[in-house]
Formats: C-alpha cells, sequence, structure tokens
C-alpha cells in the first residue's frame, strides 16, 4: 500500500492511477455469470469508479460510501437501477496498490471472483504499473481525533486514533480448522499487501452451502475459488498462510473502507464483523472527515 502522508501544508498532492489498462475475466462469486473488466487509467481526482458498459448510457456507479445499496456476503454499489456487486477484492487491491484514481469498465453486475482472493488483481496492477499525478488538495490521510465503534451484539468494528494506519482483525469459529485467529498488519510496518494481504481467499462453511444457493447466493463458488471447511478439517488444502481466513477478512475490510474518500489515519479494527459492519464504520468515518472541513 502506498505510505500515507499528511499533507495538510501542500497546495497539491501527489495520486497515483495506472500507467495503462488492463483486463481480467471470470464468474461472479454470488451470480455465477461471467463478466469481463477492464481497469483503465483516470483523471487525477477521478477517484475510483466503476462503469457498466454492457447497459445503455453506459451508466457510472462511483466507488464511494453513498452508492452502496447491499452488503449480503458481499458489497454492492449502484446508482439509479444500475448496480455492481462483489467489489471489494478488486477495490482492496486498487487501495492496497496505492492506486487512487481508476476507470473500471465491466459488462456485468457481478465482478469476477477469480481465484478468491486479490492477488490476480494486484498481478494486473503490478504488470501495467501506476503513474503520479498531481492534483491541488488541502489535506489527505488526516489522522483521526475521535474513536468510533460500532457493535452488534459480541461483534464489533472500530476505528481509533494512531500515528499510522493498521488494521486489526478477530474471527471465531466452532470449527477446528479455524477456531480463533487475531492478525494484525500495517501497510508500513508488516511486509507488502501483495505478499501479506492479497494472496489470502475467501472462505465457507461446507455446512451452510446448501442453504445460501437456496437463497441465490454463491452460484459461481467452486473449490477453485474459495476454500471450503467442515468439521474435519479444509476440503481444498493447502492453505497459503496458517491464518489465510483471518487475513482474507483483512482484505475485505481493506476494500470496503477505501469507499472512504481520503481515509483518515487510524488503527481499524473488527472482531467477528461483516460487510455491513464494515460500511457502517464507513460511513461513519465519512460523516467525520465533512464534519471537520
Amino acid at each position: 500500500m502506498k505510505a500515507e502522508v499528511n499533507k495538510s501544508e501542500s497546495l497539491t498532492s501527489d495520486r497515483l492511477t495506472l500507467a495503462s489498462e488492463f483486463s481480467l475475466s471470470g464468474v461472479g462469486l454470488h451470480s455465477g455469470a461471467a463478466t469481463t473488466v477492464k481497469v483503465l487509467p483516470a483523471s487525477a481526482g477521478g477517484g475510483r469508479y466503476f462503469v457498466r458498459v454492457d447497459l445503455p448510457q453506459q451508466p457510472i456507479i462511483p466507488a464511494k460510501v453513498e452508492a452502496v445499496t447491499a452488503t449480503v456476503l458481499s458489497t454492492q454499489l449502484s446508482c439509479g437501477d444500475a448496480y455492481v456487486r462483489t467489489v471489494e477484492h478488486l477495490l482492496a487491491a486498487l487501495a492496497g496498490m496505492g492506486v487512487d484514481d481508476a476507470r473500471i469498465e465491466i459488462d456485468g453486475a457481478e465482478a469476477p471472483l477469480l481465484d478468491g482472493s486479490a492477488a490476480l488483481w494486484v498481478e494486473a496492477i503490478s504488470q501495467v504499473g501506476v503513474a503520479s499525478q498531481s492534483l491541488p488538495l488541502e489535506r489527505l490521510h488526516a489522522p483521526l481525533t475521535q474513536p468510533i465503534w460500532i457493535y452488534e451484539g459480541d461483534t464489533f468494528v472500530a476505528a481509533v486514533p494512531a500515528p499510522e494506519t493498521r488494521y486489526s482483525y478477530g474471527i471465531d469459529f466452532d470449527l477446528s480448522a479455524i477456531g480463533n485467529q487475531w492478525y494484525s498488519w500495517s501497510p508500513t510496518g508488516e511486509g507488502d499487501f501483495a505478499l501479506e494481504i492479497a494472496p489470502a481467499r475467501t472462505f465457507g462453511l461446507a455446512h451452510q452451502i446448501e442453504y445460501l444457493r437456496q437463497q441465490g447466493l454463491i452460484k459461481g463458488g467452486t473449490l477453485d475459488n474459495a476454500l471450503v471447511c467442515d468439521r474435519t478439517g479444509w476440503l481444498n488444502p493447502p492453505l497459503r498462510f496458517a491464518n489465510e481466513p483471518v487475513r482474507h477478512k483483512i482484505l475485505d475490510l481493506v476494500g470496503d473502507l477505501s469507499l472512504v474518500q481520503n481515509l483518515p489515519t487510524a488503527h481499524f479494527i473488527a472482531y467477528k464483523a461483516s460487510h455491513n459492519l464494515h460500511v457502517q464504520l464507513a460511513q461513519q468515518l465519512e460523516q467525520n472527515m465533512k464534519a471537520e472541513v
């Protein structure tokens, strides 16, 4: 992830976009439909945004908090009747590689799952490279001044003031192969996003698969694009990390919080959280940042 700098004294800020475009294709986790995504450079300050090129007028869907319309086992963004779902892995890859501005053209309603991680997105970004561009801006990545906590039962998300950005996550499953896992990662302290977070794949529980499919979900999920666990262990080992599940939750959190414009420097903490809680935190952060301007 791009190192974060407080530039409150600057008249301009450096933003990164792609040096060239790339395309990847695959099936969506929930729809099972094949889509192709083309990611292109965007102008400074344009942010990250999707374009539904398969629809009339090619509507633009901004990757912003206010565009979130659903959070059931993925994050969905909408603009009018147009939507795109399961955007979190691609957005995490862009944010994790420091890409501030990107045009994301997609010919369907769901981003492809690929191998269940952000590794292939990160690889594609690395291959085309990034380019710096300047934009007049008074403040970027200002530090968080007050803690934010959001609870639901025994689950929570939080953002607390800290001198550097850090993500900490805890999960707890009644399956011995997963159990209780905690992991903490800082983009400036624990290694590259591309190596430590991006390769972590999405995971699921075998006993929930039939129910979720009856609900119209995970139609595109297979043992090739998701880790699956039952009471005997993992059905498709080996894992890429001993704690791959909790690393993937950090991947999801990075993607969801990338929806905040000018994400503040803070320690982001989550325990047994969901996309819904991630987005609630993103919404509160967005409100707080706007109030301080």
